[in-house]
């Protein structure tokens, strides 16, 4: 019985060998999987499977006749073909490459209707569960995901992380937020912005218990270059050749220069030199990229409404003696997030940003002016 268990366990561990060896190959940087990936359902064999996606089936010949592949293709040749996904299958000469400073994104030639699917199929196909859907609001968000990509692939590590997926995970999440914006003639731009957060042991940030205690997620800084991967494989999504969009990301322009406004009297800000519709959509993947809550936007008035929570608002605050001495106050030390509103005003060459509290008063604070050096790091 030991023998046949031990023959059976090396079997297994061959078998998984051999597979793992399959699927990795080199260059793989990204391989996603969701953390509520589920296994797929099995039906009993007393339960009858609903019938799956007919664009998937195999059409039906002639039963007369010899079942081969020429047959097959000439009867299949002389009906019609369902349309199926035929409207998502897009063609290079629909994808155009923008970038501005720092940020990049896509130019569909189709309306967001019809792109809004392709995307979402393309995060599927990532390995990626979609969290958020807001069709009108042209907003697609995935759940959190680790790259498991990350993984050693080689040694003891890597080959138990090949032959058992569930034994090691990376320390890593990321997600990602994809918004459609209607541009002239009918388009559509598409913008990617990556959130990040890593895994560690409470205490240890600040020196504390040095991993004796649980783990805590924190955030970390979007990954541009991921975001660039991301738009570089929807464009190879959309008919272009792998070689054609690395090189639409390496080509490097000059970025126009956002420069800050700093005036005590006014409401802190930015001044970009760009027309309104461009700076419009900017800000808005500058939100994304930082992590800002974006309640409501107001473009015919030019105006994000956003709820941004300062994490220093409190470290300067209840320092004093008498302070420590409160022991009714609440420890917990957060941040409430407020409201603010990240206005734009611009013309056809240059457009303004400037910073103001809820009740529309210049937001001209020390938060005000985190906020405005926030957004220039993104814009600059």
């Amino acid at each position: 019985m030991k023998i046949f268990a031990l023959r059976h366990s090396v079997v297994l561990i061959v078998l998984a060998v051999s597979v793992s060896a399959c699927s990795v190959f080199d260059g793989k940087k990204i391989n996603y999987k969701s953390a509520g990936t589920l296994p797929t359902l099995e039906a009993p064999p007393d339960l009858v499977v609903p019938a799956g996606d007919s664009r998937f089936a195999v059409p039906d010949i002639n039963a007369k006749g010899a079942a081969t592949f020429s047959a097959y293709d000439r009867e299949r040749a002389g009906k019609p073909q369902t349309a199926g996904n035929q409207a998502l299958l897009p063609k290079s000469d629909k994808v155009s490459f923008e970038r501005a400073g720092g940020q990049r994104w896509l130019v569909v030639n189709a309306p967001a209707a019809e792109v809004w699917p392709v995307v979402k199929e393309f995060w599927q196909e990532m390995g990626f569960i979609i969290g958020l859907e807001l069709p009108d609001a042209g907003v697609l968000e995935t759940d959190w995901a680790e790259n498991r990509a990350k993984l050693p692939q080689e040694g003891i590590r890597g080959f138990l992380g090949r032959a058992l997926d569930s034994v090691y995970s990376t320390a890593e999440r990321d997600k990602f937020r994809t918004r459609l914006e209607p541009a002239a003639d009918g388009r559509t731009e598409i913008y990617v912005s990556h959130r990040g957060m890593f895994e560690v042991f409470e205490g240890t940030q600040g020196g504390g218990d040095q991993g004796q205690g649980r783990t805590v997620w924190q955030p970390r800084p979007a990954n541009p270059e991921l975001e660039a991967e991301m738009l570089r494989r929807l464009m190879v999504r959309y008919g272009v050749e792998e070689t054609r969009a690395k090189t639409l990301l390496a080509e490097k322009v000059a970025p126009p220069q956002a420069t800050q406004i700093k005036n005590p009297d006014a409401a802190p800000g930015l001044r970009m030199p760009e027309s309104f519709d461009r700076a419009w959509r900017r800000v808005g993947l500058a939100l994304d990229r930082i992590g800002f809550v974006v309640e409501d936007r107001d473009r015919a008035g030019g105006i994000y409404f956003v709820r941004y929570a300062d994490p220093e608002a409190n470290t300067k605050k209840d320092k004093g003696f008498l302070s420590r001495l409160a022991f009714w106050k609440s420890g917990d030390g957060k941040a409430k997030a407020q409201r603010y509103q990240v206005r734009l005003k611009g013309t056809e060459a240059e457009t303004a940003l400037a910073v103001y509290q809820d009740d529309g008063a210049p937001a001209n604070n020390e938060t005000g002016n985190r906020i405005a050096s926030l957004l220039f790091e993104q814009l600059k």
